[in-house]
């Protein structure tokens, strides 16, 4: 079997919303961070106003975990195009690598960031509906813990952006200096 010119539309959807959703959340995180800080330091935030936040980035998180999950079994399961013949096996490997990187990412920053859920207070409101609390996962609820594991998932929020640079910056490199038509894989429109 030949491989496709191009990803499915599937994939090409999917490739699209999760890297809004993830650059947006990074951003959110931050976000939300600021607004702690803000009601810790007696700032016009109300703990509500940071609660909403937190739930509504939890909430989010969810979408993403099932949507790369449903991403990850699409790619197992249907052929992806060819890489450029003439790139070269450094290039190769960390096309693949970074591929299977952000892979990585998109499932264990969900987890992550359920685990450090699970070990604070109070408990998630899915859609901030106090009729739908996200359970807690057996983890140690202790301060330690629970800075610990905020700690790794914000730090995971520069992966992801290292990652993206990273990318980009070779879909540009394809695009404009080898002029192979690689970014035309995952951009239809944008062939050579």
């Amino acid at each position: 079997m030949t491989a496709p010119k191009t990803y499915t539309g599937v994939a090409i959807a999917l490739h699209w919303i999760l890297a809004v959703l993830l650059v947006g959340m990074v951003f959110y995180g931050w976000y939300m961070e600021d607004l702690r800080e803000a009601l810790f330091a007696g700032g016009e935030v109300s703990i509500a106003e940071v609660q909403f936040a937190y739930n509504a980035h939890k909430t989010t998180g969810l979408l993403i975990l099932i949507l790369s999950l449903g991403r990850l079994a699409w790619r197992l399961t249907h052929p992806v195009p060819a890489l450029p013949a003439g790139m070269a096996g450094w290039e190769r490997f960390a096309a693949t690598a970074t591929h299977w990187a952000f892979y990585v990412i998109m499932i264990g920053m969900p987890l992550g960031g359920l685990i450090a859920a699970s070990a604070a207070e109070p408990p998630t409101l899915l859609f901030n509906n106090p009729d739908l609390v996200l359970p807690k996962l057996p983890v140690p609820q202790t301060e330690g813990f629970q800075d610990l594991s905020g700690s790794v998932h914000g730090a995971g929020g520069w992966a992801i952006l290292g990652l993206l640079g990273l990318h980009v910056a070779a879909a540009l490199k394809h695009q404009f200096i080898n002029k192979d038509g690689l970014i035309g894989r995952m951009i239809p429109f944008l062939k050579g």
